[in-house]
């Protein structure tokens, strides 16, 4: 899901109008949802009483959001030229719409669902650390095996062919690249999701019980109140991880569109661009 955010998303918004300069603000969801939502979904997943479990609920509902939002960006041509959208401007206000509601939902899902996985597998480790160690390096290895697969599936142009009802007069070759691409994650995801949490047991944990006033707030007072307390390697530490992110993300939002663009000179809207 990442890798064909990352390398399908910035193409595909342009194409429906919204200006270069202004792709990079929609962007902004990721870190955004980030900051907010995974302190969150952690602070109420420690606390969660449901039958189900205490992350559970979280990860399903999280998958099930994914598959929404991948479902709103997907077709938001198709929706935005069946709420009146005029194909022959360059601009498709309605799709952008569409699409941005959709970019928002996904981050947050995604953000949703990386917190209570990673805990789930410090459930199930026991507190052993050699497991743990263990299970995040599978963690990792798999993420890597979701992006080979997901940049692959984003450069083959005739996937499309697989769901020939993908392309229609409001979405071409590239849109029913990214629109089956995506139809593909859904399936994937949830049945990866049914079976992991059906078949896998979580063991019984204390729940927390916080009397605390303030309630979620208190996770981000505590969280920044925590910073005057780091030792001076920690800051360095923190300082290298965010100069890293802000030379990484614009790689990551813009190598496709760069390629598209400078390297094979192709201009957005154009039938050979649209062709990838």
């Amino acid at each position: 899901g990442w890798a064909l955010q990352l390398s399908l998303l910035t193409p595909y918004i342009q194409m429906l109008g919204l200006p270069h300069g202004a792709a990079s603000f929609i962007w902004l969801c990721g870190p955004v949802s980030g900051l907010l939502v995974q302190p969150l979904a952690g602070y109420f997943s420690d606390r969660c009483k449901s039958r189900f479990g205490r992350r559970r609920p979280f990860i399903m509902s999280g998958a099930c959001l994914v598959a929404a939002a991948v479902v709103l960006i997907g077709f938001a041509a198709d929706i935005g030229h069946s709420a009146g959208d005029d194909m022959t401007k360059k601009t498709k206000p309605r799709a952008v719409v569409v699409f941005v509601v959709g970019f928002w939902i996904l981050d947050v899902a995604n953000n949703m669902l990386q917190g209570p996985c990673r805990a789930f597998l410090a459930d199930l480790s026991g507190g052993d650390e050699k497991k743990m160690t263990h299970a995040m390096s599978f963690f990792a290895f798999f993420m890597g095996i979701g992006n080979v697969l997901g940049y692959a599936a984003g450069s083959y142009n005739n996937l499309h062919r697989l769901l020939p009802f993908t392309r229609t007069d409001a979405c071409e070759i590239f849109c029913a690249n990214l629109k089956t691409c995506f139809l593909i994650h859904i399936c994937l995801i949830m049945c990866l999701t049914i079976t992991a949490l059906s078949i896998v047991k979580e063991p019984h944990v204390n729940v927390v019980d916080d009397e605390r006033k303030g309630g979620s707030l208190m996770v981000f007072i505590e969280l920044f109140g925590a910073l005057k307390n780091l030792s001076k390697p920690m800051w360095i530490l923190m300082l290298v991880t965010c100069l890293n992110w802000i030379a990484w993300f614009p790689f990551l939002l813009y190598d496709t569109d760069w390629m598209g663009r400078e390297v094979y000179g192709g201009k957005v809207n154009q039938s050979v661009y649209d062709k990838g």
